[in-house]
């Protein structure tokens, strides 16, 4: 497998494929080795890829063991970029299928801030911070809301 990256948008093609495949060492091959991660699942805050295959690991194992696949689309997407850092923003929207099924079981919608780096001439994610909105009478996420 080819793990570079010569173009910003091909870190998102990856992490969508690599989500659907479930496959951890493809969605890794675009982080950089010190990642630093705010997400909104499980954790506050991680740092360093060992600790962010320990969560993607779980992550796509409760896929798999739900017997499931996640299609992953980006929308929003505003890129910036100079000879060595750039920056995504956008929605990134994750529906949930049963394998081999075409009825979306959930479906949720975050907002992400990506900061890359170019390491060998290969583009990597050193920060991802992933957010939702949440409904200040409730407190409660909002999951699927773009306004």
């Amino acid at each position: 497998m080819n793990n570079a990256f010569y173009e910003v948008s091909q870190v998102l093609e990856n992490y969508a494929a690599a989500v659907y495949e479930l496959d951890v060492e493809k969605f890794l091959a675009a982080y950089h080795e010190d990642i630093h991660l705010y997400d909104c699942w499980g954790r506050w805050e991680l740092q360093g890829l060992p600790a962010w295959r320990e969560s993607v690991a779980e992550w796509f194992s409760g896929i798999r063991e739900d017997n499931n696949v996640v299609n992953v689309t980006f929308d929003d997407v505003v890129i910036t970029e100079d000879a060595n850092t750039a920056f995504i923003h956008c929605a990134v929207t994750f529906t949930g299928y049963e394998a081999g099924g075409s009825e979306p079981l959930r479906q949720m919608t975050n907002r992400f801030t990506f900061g890359l780096k170019k390491s060998e001439e290969s583009w990597q994610i050193a920060h991802e911070h992933s957010s939702l909105p949440i409904d200040l009478e409730t407190g409660n996420a909002l999951y699927d809301s773009k306004a």
